[in-house]
């Protein structure tokens, strides 16, 4: 009697640390975002966790599911499928965390919040999805591949911030806000009917992933283009799922065929400070990057929710 006794104790606590050893904030709150009168919501950027300058804790204000989804499981919007107040229902997000946490880590954390407060279950699945492959068009890139940066010593001093205010072109965009800032990374600026990408040091990968955004539809690096680039590329927001919101908001139109007859109506219209209406997405990809978008069909991983609370317990 005693062995079994003893025997079901220690299985108890093993399951009991095996429990505790499932990656957990040290502490979080996980509550409803309040809605403003008329049902308008002010999004705010979430800031904090690994890799920002607040390591130690995050703060995500009005927040939907699907985007901690997409934090949680390293993915993209288009490839979460579930009801949709997944996309509707938004919440305030604050939890901490030691600053030392890695992204894995981090990710993990998130899924077992998520799984607690909503009772989240999801699975994986493949699906045969059309995707757009990024190819090197005829003729060759057109990019200018990054000069190599010296590694900055330990004391330098932090970049200077971009500035509120930039210059303005006279094609109406903010003259390069991140040109002397000695900062790095792809910079949108979305003006009306057209939008413009500048990227420091940017590797196609990082293009695939901004276009897939843009596009709500999975494109694919298959450039075989290594190291990191500068670019420029302006284009015409006229008809594209993002057109309309910001970078990564739902989608509010369907993407026309590149060349199709809205997509040429839609150019004409926009209106362009001292030039011409900047061409369709598809257009300036290629005459200006060099680069080719190409329609097919491949396979996405897609996160499915199978079930999930809309009001978040345990707070």
């Amino acid at each position: 009697m005693f062995s079994w006794t003893l025997r079901g104790a220690l299985a108890l606590s093993v399951l009991a640390a095996a429990c505790a050893q499932e990656p957990a904030f040290d502490a979080a709150s996980v509550k409803p975002a309040s809605v403003n009168p008329g049902g308008w919501v002010m999004i705010a950027a979430p800031t904090g966790g690994p890799g920002s300058g607040d390591p130690g804790r995050i703060h995500f204000p009005n927040i939907s599911l699907k985007m901690l989804l997409t934090t949680a499981y390293d993915v993209k919007m288009l490839q979460v499928s579930g009801p949709p107040w997944l996309d509707t229902e938004r919440y305030n997000v604050d939890a901490t965390m030691p600053p030392d946490t890695s992204r894995d880590r981090f990710r993990a954390m998130l899924r077992n919040l998520l799984a607690e407060r909503f009772r989240l279950q999801v699975h994986r699945e493949t699906r045969e999805l059309p995707v757009y492959a990024l190819v090197v068009a005829k003729g060759g890139s057109k990019m200018h591949q990054s000069a190599e940066t010296p590694a900055a010593p330990a004391n330098t001093a932090v970049p200077p911030a971009i500035s509120s205010q930039p210059k303005i072109g006279p094609d109406g965009f903010p003259i390069d806000p991140m040109a002397g800032s000695g900062r790095v990374g792809l910079f949108g600026m979305m003006m009306p009917g057209r939008s413009r990408l500048i990227a420091h040091e940017q590797t196609m990968e990082s293009l695939a992933n901004r276009l897939t955004i843009q596009l709500t539809r999975m494109v694919k690096d298959e450039t075989g283009l290594q190291g990191k680039y500068d670019f420029v590329l302006t284009y015409s927001t006229e008809g594209l799922p993002g057109s309309a919101a910001p970078m990564g908001g739902p989608p509010l139109a369907s993407v026309p065929p590149s060349g199709s007859a809205a997509g040429a109506s839609g150019t004409a219209n926009v209106f362009v400070p001292g030039g011409e209406a900047p061409p369709d997405l598809f257009s300036a990809i290629q005459s200006q990057l060099g680069l080719k978008l190409q329609a097919k069909k491949g396979p996405v991983e897609i996160i499915v929710v199978d079930h999930a609370e809309k009001v978040p317990v345990g707070n």
